[in-house]
């Protein structure tokens, strides 16, 4: 989530080094008022509570890439595709990692941009803060149609536009409201899918181990010997295994909403590494006992990669009812992503707005502090999705066609976090050595993260479907080149930041809120 310059300071609640001990003894004590910018602006409700940031973090590691893209990455890797999770799930929790140390080194860092802009610089920092805005329209939009090819399960000769029309207008309609809204309906809708994937992991290993017959003609029975007996583990090959990257790496975007979220409840010191390193364990439960479980019970090379896994398997065993359950439930997964897709791009384009980066009149609230206008931009830019699943011969070429799309922008954000992280180490090497959240093996596993993401692009350029979205990309980084080459040294991109004086006001407000917390208490 992308915080603004103005609540940035305010909502401070992360940690120093012990290097910065003296820093409060050296500046003259700083009154509230003046620590907080535009006091009489009205500012974002901070109406979410810690239980909807630890569910909306769990959720963000469960999303349609998993429900919905899984049946083709399967398809592509067989059963090799758990080892594909597997490794990409290695990689990303190093940037989790990274951006953990880095959000805690400097308590005036609320966002990727923060610490690239610092770190980086001033041209990255607004790269990588449209770049990010732009991600998560193109989720949004395939989201939108994920959402239409489950409805068409239902209805299957219902136009799929007036689905697609129906989540735009419904999406924007809801986050319109408060904030704490927003919390509510993420934190069930992260419960269901949780409680889902527990329960099919429970119901599919069960039937793995007793042997269950289906009711398919000629379908073998659930056995966990079908990972690797129907042409072995990797049964596709070497090509076919690099091809499974293509969707799997969409699957772990909104993985970094762990972080930020985390950074914004009342005790980071705590809250941020914990959900940072719980990341193996979601890994290891929603993706790798999930779909191994899926495979066992119906063999990859029998699983429809135009269709979800997940509902499939119900369909396969012949338990109907449980069928319409768990579309249901990939449903609400495919809802709860776009709705977090809303959200985030209109915080993003205030936040920008907020700091000159885009235009000031996205920056206004309405009388419920919601961002307005930016909702109004974001959901025209959602709105490709209409014509897109209008468009389109399957719901799931459409998928891969954005997915592919957002892939490759997610991975150079991604990499700026990298590239970021190695410039703070060159930079604050004191820091690093301070730090109460280091990343392990820090200057190693960040060249070796980059050199991953390199090789997962050439992967991408491997597919037809894929290799278009890779070519698409260069052309999204010129017309950043140009704008902010347009707007440099004009009003939009010519105040910038002290964030090491921030950095000392921000450990000011945080010593006066654990004083004033001790005193109460």
């Amino acid at each position: 989530m992308y915080i603004s310059n103005d609540d940035r300071i305010s909502s401070a609640r992360s940690s120093a080094s012990p290097g910065d001990a003296d820093l409060k003894d050296e500046t003259p004590s700083t009154k509230p008022e003046q620590i907080t910018p535009h006091e009489d602006e009205q500012q974002l409700e901070r109406g979410l509570h810690n239980r909807h940031l630890q569910l909306i973090a769990i959720g963000g590691a469960i999303g349609t890439g998993l429900f919905l893209g899984s049946g083709r990455t399967i398809h592509l890797a067989g059963p090799s595709i758990l080892l594909v999770y597997l490794v990409i799930g290695f990689f990303l929790f190093f940037v989790m990692r990274a951006m953990g140390e880095l959000l805690l080194s400097n308590l005036a860092y609320k966002s990727f941009a923060d610490f690239t802009t610092d770190l980086v610089g001033k041209p990255a920092g607004f790269y990588i803060g449209w770049t990010y805005w732009m991600c998560w329209v193109v989720i949004g939009i395939a989201d939108t149609t994920a959402i239409c090819g489950y409805l068409s399960l239902w209805f299957p000769t219902l136009p799929k536009w007036i689905p697609a029309l129906c989540v735009v207008l419904l999406l924007t309609g809801l986050n319109m409201v408060a904030v704490r809204i927003f919390g509510e309906l993420e934190f069930w809708f992260a419960m269901i899918k949780i409680v889902t994937i527990i329960a099919l992991i429970l119901i599919g290993g069960y039937l793995a181990l007793t042997a269950f017959q289906p009711p398919v003609s000629g379908a073998p029975a659930a056995s966990f010997t079908h990972l690797w007996d129907r042409g072995g583990f990797f049964p596709t090959g070497f090509m076919g295994f690099l091809a499974g990257f293509q969707i799997a790496i969409f699957s772990f975007q909104g993985i970094e909403m762990a972080g930020t979220a985390a950074a914004e409840t009342k005790d980071p010191e705590h809250n941020l590494p914990k959900a940072i390193n719980s990341i193996p364990a979601r890994v290891l439960i929603f993706y790798i006992l999930a779909l191994g479980v899926i495979m066992s019970v119906q063999p990859w090379d029998l699983i429809d990669p135009d269709q979800s896994p997940f509902v499939e398997m119900f369909g396969f065993i012949g338990i109907l009812i449980a069928f319409h359950v768990i579309n249901f439930v990939v449903l609400t997964s495919a809802a709860s992503s776009a709705n977090s897709g809303v959200f985030s791009t209109s915080r993003i384009m205030y936040g920008m707005a907020r700091e000159k980066n885009a235009p000031s009149r996205f920056a206004g609230l309405s009388g419920r502090h919601v961002p307005r206008n930016a909702l109004v931009l974001t959901a025209l830019c959602i709105s490709p999705a209409i014509v897109l699943v209008m468009l389109s011969d399957s719901v799931m070429d459409a998928f891969s066609m954005v997915a592919g799309v957002s892939s490759v922008l997610y991975i150079s954000v991604w990499g700026l976090i990298m590239v970021a992280y190695l410039r703070y180490l060159k930079k604050f090497p004191e820091r690093h050595d301070e730090s109460i959240f280091p990343m392990p093996f820090g200057r190693a596993m960040s060249w070796a993260t980059l050199v991953f993401f390199v090789a997962v692009l050439v992967a991408l350029s491997l597919s037809e479907d894929t290799r278009i979205a890779l070519f698409a990309a260069p052309v999204w980084i010129l017309f950043m080149i140009v704008v902010y080459r347009a707007l440099r040294g004009t009003r939009a991109t010519a105040e910038a930041i002290d964030f090491d004086a921030e950095r000392i006001r921000a450990r000011e407000v945080l010593e006066r809120e654990r004083a004033a917390e001790e005193s109460e208490g």
